[in-house]
């Protein structure tokens, strides 16, 4: 019987979609699904979220609950990752520490300093998933959907090279839907081609049937009404002539364009710590399932844009899917870095994942990407090497910091963050004698 293994599934509402998603295949519905959690509240809210989804299906899924990460992991054919270290209180510091500075962010869990510190705090524990992973699931796949997607990713292919990885995202699947809503025509008449990194993969081809969309996406984007709506990257698009995954509110905070002034950010409608009122309002949506859970109230059922099952169910029927996964840049773009962390488009089928092989970006798409590429690869060293000196060296390529900060203002930030979040902080960082964390092959 196929197995999965959901790791942070706390994460309640997030676990109706994918396992609605699974479930929603007639060949996945005796799976074996394992939660886990370290809160116990929220693992048996996530028990009883699970129950009441397979109900839907008239499914009978085999489901377990540990607090045991291991019991959970045993067996697994399928790891999907989707936790928090440190949850709203380190998002906070995240926000708060970088603001006295005069550094202003608006979601700050990918990119830019908040997505660096996410990331220090949480390559510990991805390290030691992996680590449990190779003894008591070696040949199951990790599906990561916690970011920062990239900076994760490469980590656990950096420490642990055998393991079977891939990041997955819905930034491509979004934005597909939210170009088409404004070219005003079906999603399905959409076809494009993407590549690039996590949360700024490009759109290097868009079509509408056979035709070339993108002349009808610039007309569309003289449409105030339309251009009203995504203001960031549709700038981003005039100055670089394709147009980018992901958010305005993330874009925003990704380069050195859109939080230099005040006159700036409300020309562009960015919404400034928007992440910290998400996170308050993910509280309260947790209070509420629960609350309708134990008072037997139901919940929309329908199938989401997540690519997890589509994996899952390719390689347990030998149906081919093609995704877009963030995996290794093994030369697949010819002119990012040969082993940072690309987004590209991905074959799954019985055989695994294989992906596609994406040729050169656009120079001046690959610049823009780069800068990033080298911020998420020492972060990811300073992590397994416990090295201060790679937080800070990371911190000082940031675009957004350096177009704000001094770089004393930059270092004195970092080692406040640093101190700030204690021992989430990998070994070695916060003073200690530095610990390699780095795995052998």
């Amino acid at each position: 019987m196929l197995k999965v293994a959901m790791i942070g599934a706390g994460s309640v509402v997030f676990v109706k979609n994918l396992l609605t998603d699974i479930l929603d295949f007639p060949e996945l519905r005796d799976v074996t699904i394992t939660l886990h959690d370290i809160d116990q509240e929220r693992l048996e809210t996530a028990g009883m979220m699970t129950r009441w989804t397979a109900a839907q299906f008239d499914a009978n899924p085999v489901i377990e609950e540990h607090l045991d990460r291991r019991a959970a992991l045993k067996d697994a054919d399928f790891v999907i990752n989707m936790v928090q270290i440190g949850m709203h209180e380190a998002t906070l510091l995240d926000f708060e520490i970088p603001r006295k500075y005069g550094l202003k962010q608006t979601i700050a869990d990918s990119l830019g300093i908040g997505g660096m510190f996410r990331g220090l705090r949480t390559i510990p524990f991805m390290l030691d998933l992996v680590a449990d992973m190779r003894e008591l699931c070696p040949d199951a796949v990790l599906l990561n959907y916690t970011n920062p997607m990239s900076i994760l990713t490469q980590a656990v292919y950096e420490a642990y090279p055998e393991q079977k990885v891939i990041g997955l995202c819905h930034n491509v699947q979004n934005t597909a839907h939210e170009l088409a809503s404004y070219l005003d025509v079906p999603v399905e008449s959409l076809s494009y081609d993407c590549a690039g990194i996590n949360h700024m993969t490009w759109f290097l081809k868009l079509k509408i049937d056979d035709e070339d969309a993108y002349p009808r996406l610039w007309a569309a984007m003289e449409n105030p009404e339309i251009f009203a709506k995504d203001k960031v990257r549709f700038e981003l698009m005039r100055s670089f002539g394709r147009f980018i995954s992901e958010s305005s509110e993330h874009n925003a905070e990704y380069t050195p364009y859109f939080l230099k002034s005040e006159a700036d950010i409300a020309a562009y409608d960015v919404p400034v710590d928007e992440y910290i009122r998400r996170s308050v309002r993910n509280l309260g949506r947790y209070a509420e399932t629960r609350r309708k859970l134990l008072a037997g109230e139901t919940f929309p059922l329908e199938r989401s844009r997540e690519y997890g099952s589509l994996i899952i169910h390719a390689m347990a029927t030998g149906k081919p899917q093609l995704i877009y996964g963030n995996v290794r840049n093994d030369g697949l773009i010819d002119n990012l870095p040969n082993g940072c962390c690309v987004e590209v488009p991905v074959v799954v089928d019985k055989s695994g994942m294989r992906a596609c092989n994406a040729g050169s970006l656009p120079p001046e798409l690959a610049g823009y990407c780069a800068p990033h590429v080298y911020v998420q690869d020492l972060t990811v060293k300073a992590a397994l090497n416990g090295d201060r000196d790679q937080v800070h060296r990371a911190a000082m390529l940031d675009r957004h910091a350096t177009s704000v900060l001094s770089i004393k203002d930059i270092r004195a930030m970092v080692d406040e963050l640093i101190e700030a979040h204690g021992d989430a902080m990998p070994a070695g960082i916060r003073g200690r004698t530095a610990t390699t964390l780095r795995k052998s092959a």
